[in-house]
């Protein structure tokens, strides 16, 4: 696994650390009305969780199993579970009261819905660069991490 505190000789330590999954991006890995969008989310959980270090918190566990049984070919029970187990041995990021309270201050001072505050608390709070999602404005950066749609 790569460094997250230092990077190699002749890269900056911005170009080594991993991105932020949010829910939103990873649902599109079992949506099948969404084949370009599906394809594009299959190749970056290949390189960034499978063969790379990725991150995901326990938050996007949660909504991924809520949104998954909610699509217009929704994922059953066990598919459901199968894939949160999944994506849960790629050591999802546990929440404790600092994040939730940051989330808050957050969700106040960018006029955030509380669950996008608390997932960008989250990536903050790892060390994530990038925070993939389509919930945010793609470009914007915010104390260093660097929104980003990765389906513009």
């Amino acid at each position: 696994m790569r460094s997250r505190a230092t990077a190699p000789p002749g890269h900056s330590r911005r170009e080594t650390m991993p991105p932020f999954f949010d829910t939103n991006v990873l649902v599109y890995f079992v949506d099948d009305d969404e084949p370009e969008k599906q394809e594009a989310v299959r190749l970056l959980v290949q390189e960034h969780l499978v063969e790379g270090d990725g991150m995901l918190s326990v938050q996007v566990l949660r909504e991924f199993y809520s949104a998954s049984r909610r699509l217009s070919r929704a994922l059953s029970d066990e598919q459901a579970h199968e894939m949160v187990r999944y994506f849960a041995t790629f050591s999802p990021l546990p929440e404790d009261a600092r994040m939730v309270l940051g989330a808050v201050r957050r969700s106040r001072e960018h006029m955030l819905s509380f669950w996008d505050a608390l997932i960008l608390e989250s990536a903050l709070s790892a060390g994530a660069d990038r925070l993939l999602t389509e919930d945010l404005q793609h470009g914007q950066e915010i104390e260093g991490l660097r929104v980003e749609n990765p389906f513009l």
